[in-house]
């Protein structure tokens, strides 16, 4: 049998697993590919709205990828790393497990029968214990997320998801830092719906004491949230009017950043850096500074088919964006993830970095600004904001 043909075989014993949900897990490892710092790909059978996916989990040296593939383009992708990219390919099952090893142009399957194994959820979206299990709070009508009976307005259901996912995402990773209390900056605050939620799941179970801070730039809205804050009794919570650039971050544990506006994402990025925070998370939106850039520079020649498309051209500066901030956190001592917090039913903006502080993440300085370098050359990007930011 051809090396080609036992990639075949395994690849139906995949779809196999994949169709019966007998798939435990899946692993590529032995990568030799291009990708810089690419370690190997764990995948994952799930169970979202829009139906069965594989989720892809890409390890990288200090981050993590996640990304999800209908059936046929799961496949595809399995089919070009085996063949080029990945020497080894190890596939669980709930009745047996199958191990792909491939040296140059030879290919060796072994099969193992197992029993006892129970296949893990796929439910990617199921019911959980949300951390806002009461609903009847002050803060949650004053935020218009529910009516006076104290249930969640049909109108609201998105961002009251969406509130709930961002709790359970952040407190472990607040939860973990150490010290005897903790300092939050939540930048560009707005009504202060993480900050509200946050605080009261924080106040009953992080054992310590809380302070949160969410700047905003709108005073009236710095207003309301400190009234909201002091009838609900969160004397931890404050809100305070300024800019991102102006407001004092030193001492914060953690800086957030919500769907901030353009480079107001990366004023949050630099404010934590430049406090030593644990952990710096954002959840940015737009993306014009690179964009622009990228309309008016020399991108390689060989993406000009892709970006004379606008809305190619609006995602690949998200990614070039986001994927640049990344780096240059990598380059500061932290650990990155990127990844989907929430559906993009619920809404668009849905992609997260989180980075967290931690000294053997950047030491190849080198390396991460070479990465960086090649990529602003192929995408005709002269200087990402957040670069000129870190070099004052």
């Amino acid at each position: 049998m051809t090396a080609p043909d036992r990639i075949e075989e395994f690849l139906s014993a995949v779809k196999a697993a994949f169709m019966d949900s007998s798939l435990v897990r899946l692993k590529l490892g032995g990568y030799h590919g291009d990708e810089p710092e690419l370690k190997s790909v764990e995948i994952k059978k799930i169970v979202v709205k829009g139906g069965e996916r594989f989720s892809f989990t890409y390890r990288y040296k200090t981050r993590d990828i996640i990304k999800n593939f209908i059936q046929p383009e799961a496949i595809a992708l399995l089919r070009s790393g085996l063949r080029e990219a990945f020497r080894s390919g190890q596939l669980f099952t709930t009745t047996f497990d199958l191990m792909l090893e491939r040296n140059g142009d030879k290919v060796r399957l072994k099969r193992s029968e197992v029993a006892g194994r129970d296949a893990p959820s796929t439910e990617h979206n199921r019911a959980k214990n949300r951390p806002l299990s009461e609903t009847n709070k002050p803060y949650l009508q004053a935020l218009g997320i529910t009516g006076k009976d104290g249930v969640v307005r049909n109108d609201a259901q998105d961002k009251f998801r969406q509130i709930n996912k961002m709790v359970e995402i952040f407190a472990p990773l607040i939860q973990a830092i150490p010290g005897d209390d903790l300092r939050i900056l939540d930048m560009g605050a707005g009504k202060g719906y993480l900050d509200f939620a946050l605080y009261d799941y924080l106040a009953q179970t992080a054992e310590r004491p809380v302070e949160i801070v969410g700047v905003e730039l709108r005073p009236a809205l710095v207003t309301d949230g400190n009234a909201t804050a002091a009838q609900s009794g969160f004397t931890g919570l404050r809100f305070e009017a300024g800019s991102i650039m102006d407001y004092d971050a030193n001492g914060a544990d953690a800086v957030i950043a919500l769907h901030a506006c353009d480079t107001a994402t990366d004023d949050a990025i630099y404010k934590g850096i430049s406090a030593g925070a644990a952990l710096i998370a954002v959840a940015p939106c737009c993306h014009k500074q690179v964009r622009q850039q990228m309309e008016a520079g020399a991108p390689a020649p060989v993406l000009e088919g892709m970006l004379r498309h606008g809305i190619f051209l609006e995602r690949q500066a998200e990614m070039v964006t986001d994927t640049l901030r990344a780096l240059l956190l990598e380059l500061n001592g932290y650990r990155t993830k990127v990844f989907e917090f929430v559906s993009d039913a619920h809404t668009p903006k849905n992609n997260l970095i989180v980075a967290e502080k931690d000294g053997r993440a950047g030491r190849d300085q080198a390396a991460i600004l070479a990465q960086i370098a090649e990529i602003k050359a192929m995408f005709g990007v002269g200087q990402h904001y957040l670069e000129g930011l870190l070099q004052r």
